[in-house]
């Protein structure tokens, strides 16, 4: 393809993932009360628990209504989860062959329930991470957190894990089209650790190591997951071609 017709790619696939956003993000409008409500329970928690005031506080006309809009639109992105990761996928792979295109269904297969586990984890976490960083305030002071800036934390946490658990099965998939060797995930695999902490770290702020570790130790085993399948598929493919070769070679001589 040519770069022209890249860029028509491009669009064509940007504009079916905007629209799918939209349209999910529809249905996320009648669910954002109650997403917003388990969002803020972790900030109820710290007022009956620890006997401290705490609010969630909207400081401008307009904040409430944007608060809604964006999570309504957070959850259009994460209930269009097939569709875009999907488009993602056959942007970067447009041209594999017949027998190739089945790895897309592979793809969707362990990329969403991957992508949404992720999510779990990091709901499932946000409540421990916002009391332990609301603890380091003193003990008669108030915890009043604005709504937008609360908002922006909570979600950025629970997408971000829910891409990074999906980041393995790239790797599958870019080995089993004949970009990345099994070779090179392997030898990678302090970095890939490297990376790991630091992005555990940057998703879980402030002390909180327990978090940290609870994120990072199964991003670790999905990394070394990915490794071991790209092996199997690498010895495989050679096997394969050491018998094309061999059958070629006798086909030869006789």
């Amino acid at each position: 393809m040519s770069l022209g017709d890249h860029l028509l790619e491009l669009r064509r696939r940007l504009g079916i993932i905007g629209l799918s956003i939209v349209l999910a993000a529809i249905a996320g409008w009648f669910l954002a009360d109650p997403v917003w409500g388990a969002l803020s329970e972790p900030v109820m928690e710290i007022a009956l628990e620890r006997d401290r005031n705490a609010e969630i506080n909207y400081t401008s006309v307009t904040e409430a209504f944007d608060t809604k809009i964006a999570i309504a639109m957070v959850l259009g992105i994460v209930l269009a989860a097939p569709v875009w990761l999907y488009q993602v996928w056959a942007f970067f792979v447009p041209a594999l062959m017949r027998k190739e295109r089945r790895y897309a269904l592979g793809f969707l297969s362990a990329a969403v329930p991957l992508f949404f586990a992720g999510v779990a984890l990091g709901w499932t976490i946000l409540p421990n991470i916002v009391i332990l960083l609301t603890s380091f305030a003193p003990e008669q002071s108030s915890t009043l957190l604005t709504a937008r800036v609360y908002l922006d934390f909570a979600l950025k946490l629970v997408i971000a894990i829910g891409v990074g658990f999906v980041l393995p099965v790239f790797l599958v998939l870019l080995n089993f089209i004949g970009v990345l060797s099994a070779s090179a995930i392997i030898h990678g695999w302090r970095w890939a650790i490297v990376v790991i902490s630091v992005f555990t770290a940057l998703a879980t702020p402030a002390a909180d190591v327990v978090s940290m570790i609870i994120l990072a130790l199964p991003m670790v085993a999905l990394y070394f997951l990915a490794a071991g399948i790209t092996w199997i598929h690498d010895r495989r493919k050679a096997k394969k071609l050491a018998r094309e070769l061999g059958t070629t070679n006798d086909t030869a001589s006789a």
